[in-house]
């Protein structure tokens, strides 16, 4: 499943977060993309991961994206460039429309939806037309991964800010709840200010310090994320936060960090203050569509999952469980068994995280 290591392009005008994300893509073409491979691209833009496709020596690229306008440029602009590999676009909402109109079932090794899945969790029904899409692109065995901001994290820290409120002082407003989560790096602001996190629409603004604008994001529920995930026809295999996916595939971060990695990490290779603080609001997601003549199918946790909005409280004890019993994983080049991998939702508190994989 591993292929040879893509060397990461530095670019000088790259802001820390950006440089991570190539660095966390990167690292995720090498596992997951063989040579030859088909691979559909969810949400593609421009394709700013055209270099990453091109070095992975992909047989076939499909991109996918809801602005057509986008779509029609990138697509003039690879007819004039003569790719080694083919190529479709496709101009649709992925979330929204189905994608057997315009494509074969079954033809993808791998699906991608990079920093993106947070768009879609806005409402139950697109998220489940998302992953419905997503079973019928992929062909059985293969791969749907991604990025997206690490809800277990996010909440921990606005939790932290809400008890922070209320122990301060007694000349506080009466139901007053802080909506804003604020650090030298990035600000997150809450649409709502409320104490409850809703399994889908709970909206927030996301910037980091340099950008000009802010991003209108929705928390991405992971227990419903796995449920609908289930629903479609594809197995959970790994949430991981991207701090724990560093330090898991350090071997392999290290070649890349040679060129791109000045002032992320320190001399032994471990990420300074800033760049952990970036890396671990992110999660990778993983899932895999069974290959039943390959090897059984792996199982997803069941949740118990309802259509009410839970206040903290209960939303940590009808999900997850306090204890956190794992076997740090043996090898840092793939993913390994199931049952070795890390709690699933991030370097949060304990009762934020499955104990186990299974």
């Amino acid at each position: 499943m591993t292929s040879g290591i893509i060397p990461m392009t530095q670019k000088p005008a790259e802001s820390t977060h950006h440089r991570l994300f190539q660095l966390v893509k990167t690292a995720l073409i090498n596992i997951f993309v063989s040579p030859y491979a088909t691979v559909c691209d969810l949400y593609c833009g421009r394709v700013a991961d055209e270099d990453k496709w091109d070095e992975a020596l992909i047989g076939h690229y499909i991109g996918i994206d809801v602005d057509s306008s986008e779509v029609n440029e990138i697509r003039q602009e690879w007819e004039s460039k003569g790719k080694a590999y083919t190529y479709q676009f496709f101009d649709l909402d992925p979330s929204v429309e189905n994608v057997e109109l315009g494509l074969e079932d079954n033809m993808a090794d791998v699906v991608c939806c990079m920093q993106h899945l947070q768009f879609c969790f806005d409402n139950e029904e697109r998220v489940r037309r998302l992953l419905h899409n997503v079973a019928t692109l992929l062909k059985p065995g293969g791969y749907f991964f991604g990025i997206t901001p690490d809800s277990s994290t996010i909440w921990a820290k606005y939790q932290k800010n809400v008890e922070a409120y209320h122990n301060k002082s007694s000349s506080m407003k009466p139901n007053i709840v802080p909506n804003c989560i604020r650090t030298e790096n990035y600000m997150i602001t809450f649409e709502v200010e409320e104490e409850k996190f809703p399994f889908f629409g709970k909206k927030y603004q996301f910037k980091f310090a340099n950008d000009n604008s802010a991003e209108n994001y929705c928390l991405v529920h992971f227990p419903s994320l796995i449920r609908l995930a289930r629903e479609a026809g594809l197995e959970y295999v790994e949430i991981q936060n991207l701090t724990e996916f560093y330090d898991d595939n350090r071997a392999q971060f290290a070649g890349m960090l040679v060129d791109g990695g000045h002032n992320l990490v320190d001399s032994r290779g471990r990420l300074l203050p800033r760049s952990y603080d970036v890396l671990g609001l992110y999660t990778t997601f993983i899932f895999q569509k069974p290959d039943p003549d390959i090897a059984p199918p792996l199982m997803t946790p069941l949740l118990n999952d309802t259509n009410q909005n839970l206040d903290e409280g209960e939303w940590q004890t009808t999900v997850y469980r306090e204890e956190e019993i794992y076997i740090q994983p043996e090898s840092t080049a793939s993913l390994g068994k199931i049952t070795e991998q890390k709690g699933i939702l991030g370097p949060g508190p304990p009762e934020l995280r499955f104990s186990e994989a299974l």
